[in-house]
């Protein structure tokens, strides 16, 4: 169960799509014997390589290795997460989606009500805008014109205590929702006021375009202070303000913008970070849609996974000062873990005193797109920043760079990347790449890339061409006695099969997909199972057979070694004997 959807749900749904239905209707695809086919739309080809099984309701891409169910085509082509994939998928179909723990109906509708709110809020800052000399002015001196105002929904948040309240309260059910969606805030007194009063708004959407929270800037600085006067007594506050955390809002997962690069991009090679509000929109302005910022707050390892999600090259671009550093180097230990291959991630800091909106405006598109290829990889700036106080020349200095680079490396996925970066911190140092944290030893079914003739794998991608024939596999399971990876995974998803009779391929594959064996099993999904359904159906029964023998020679072999040594006890030793003469009697003459 994911994001609190059911997995019978899931069940439900997978079995009433068709993958062939929701892939055609954003690819065109042709018929290709029993399956489909069509240039993949995730990366660029001249000659298809992309097929979809109606047969195992799965895609696979055999050029850039894109693979998975209908609701993981929709994440990867529509760049949606998981729910929000869920939910399109029902509608489709006409399901609703339900939730677990507590009463999904109600749950449901408040969130509605606070989707609703929310926009009516955006609309009514955004009329206030015009009404507004000093906003317009600021808006003209920052170049906004009138599409890009329209196309961010920018508004204002006209002065008063209770100009939101007024407009979108009148009852108290509606005064509650305000409260919920942090649009209001109350002081010692437990008074009620607007959050944001006097500031330009920023309407921060969610990846399906709906207004879940606002960002807000001042736009005139502190009044200025004459010698001999009195200080003001109250500063106009934070230059920024964001709306709190809520139940649509969550600052470490979302990105300002993010909706409107997807709807400007829709083949997305690149994405680029950026600190402010009015940075993305000049970037977005100039030509350049692909900019977002984080939300007031650093970059956290669930920004860096939507931010891959949405295009495999992320360039973070931070001022150069010791602050932009700091937060840079906070970007890429939040990216390490997620720089599995085919990922990229890059770093650009900017002159002093500069900002990517100043820049545009003094280099134009041009000056700025070519900063953006000159930006440093993350392999450069991490060696780079480790070793900017260490002699390189010395010995200690050596040791004290790999001492630093070992465990942040360990961070990255299994992968050549990782494998590189290991490789060039030995060239570096010297000393050798072990590092800490290592995975096991990668076994077959942690790195497969075909299926090869292992019993256990070839056991696994038969069931998974086949789902049914678990039903005739009798308990307990003979094979789980023989000591090999997958065996237990095997045992699994025979029962998981046995217990949904008529589950499908991407069904079956889908349950595990908060695994770590989730991405082995999707391949071993899409690699090619030869042969018609009956030889499949013997040979994934063979394979258990021989896995069985396997055991009791594994079993009959260690019992051996342990006679050798004047180890068994009274069962074990008649145990050895029964194995012995089961060989005897078994060896061909």
């Amino acid at each position: 169960m994911r994001g609190r959807i059911p997995d019978s749900f899931i069940d439900e749904l997978l079995a009433r799509v068709d993958i062939v239905d929701v892939i055609e209707r954003r690819v065109p695809l042709k018929k290709a014997g029993r399956e489909w086919t069509a240039c993949c739309p995730f990366h660029n080809e001249r000659s298809p390589s992309f097929y979809v099984s109606p047969a195992k309701q799965f895609f696979h891409c055999f050029g850039c290795g894109a693979h998975g169910s209908a609701v993981k085509f929709l994440m990867d082509y529509e760049r949606l997460e998981f729910p929000d994939a869920v939910e399109e998928l029902a509608q489709s179909v006409g399901l609703t989606v339900p939730r677990e723990g507590g009463d999904d109906r109600v749950q449901r509708e408040d969130k509605t009500d606070l989707y609703a709110l929310l926009d009516s809020a955006a609309r009514w800052y955004e009329n206030e805008l015009p009404k507004n000399a000093e906003a317009q002015a600021y808006c003209k001196k920052r170049g906004l014109d009138a599409q890009t105002i329209q196309r961010f929904r920018i508004g204002w948040a006209p002065a008063g205590f209770d100009g939101v309240m007024k407009a979108l309260g009148g009852s108290e059910r509606r005064t509650q929702l305000l409260n919920e969606a942090g649009m209001v805030a109350s002081n010692e007194r437990g008074s009620r006021y607007d959050r944001f009063r006097e500031r330009l708004m920023f309407p921060i959407l969610d990846r399906r375009g709906r207004v879940i929270a606002f960002g807000g800037r001042i736009i005139a600085s502190a009044p200025a202070v004459r010698e001999g006067q009195p200080a003001p007594q109250k500063e106009p506050g934070p230059k920024y303000l964001n709306s709190p955390e809520t139940p649509l809002f969550h600052k470490g997962r979302e990105l300002f913008a993010l909706w409107q690069v997807k709807q400007a991009n829709p083949s997305l090679a690149r994405i680029v970070v950026v600190e402010g509000y009015m940075d993305v929109i000049a970037m977005h302005q100039a030509g350049l849609p692909i900019a977002v910022a984080t939300l007031g707050t650093a970059t956290t390892p669930e920004h860096t996974e939507v931010l891959f999600r949405a295009a495999p090259d992320v360039v973070f671009c931070f001022d150069g000062d010791r602050a932009g550093r700091a937060a840079a180097w906070k970007a890429l230990e939040s990216a390490l873990p997620r720089l599995r291959d085919g990922r990229q991630a890059y770093f650009l800091f900017l002159p002093d005193g500069e900002d990517p909106d100043s820049l545009i405006r003094k280099e134009g598109k041009d000056g700025f797109e070519k900063r953006l290829k000159a930006a440093t990889p993350l392999s450069e700036y991490f060696f780079g920043e480790l070793a900017h106080d260490v002699d390189t020349a010395s010995l200690d200095g050596r040791a004290r760079l790999a001492e630093r680079a070992r465990p942040l490396i360990a961070r990255l996925p299994d992968g050549a990347f990782r494998d590189l970066m290991a490789q060039e911190l030995e060239k570096r140092t010297g000393a050798r790449a072990t590092l800490e944290n290592s995975p096991a030893p990668r076994t077959a079914l942690q790195r497969p890339t075909v299926v090869q003739r292992s019993l256990v794998r070839s056991a696994i991608a038969l069931l998974l061409a086949q789902p049914g024939v678990a039903e005739q596999v009798e308990r307990p399971y003979g094979f789980l006695r023989m000591d090999k990876p997958g065996v237990e995974l095997l045992a699994e998803l025979i029962d998981m099969a046995r217990s949904r009779p008529g589950i499908n391929s991407a069904m079956l594959v889908e349950h595990f997909a908060e695994r770590a064996e989730y991405p082995a099993l999707q391949k071993l999904m899409a690699a090619m199972v030869v042969g018609e359904p009956e030889a499949q159906r013997a040979e994934f029964f063979d394979a258990l057979r021989r896995m069985e023998e396997q055991a009791v020679i594994q079993r009959r072999d260690w019992l051996t070694a342990k006679s050798r040594e004047g180890h068994l006890d009274s069962a074990e030793k008649a145990e050895l004997r029964e194995l012995l003469a089961a060989r005897v009697t078994t060896r061909p003459s």
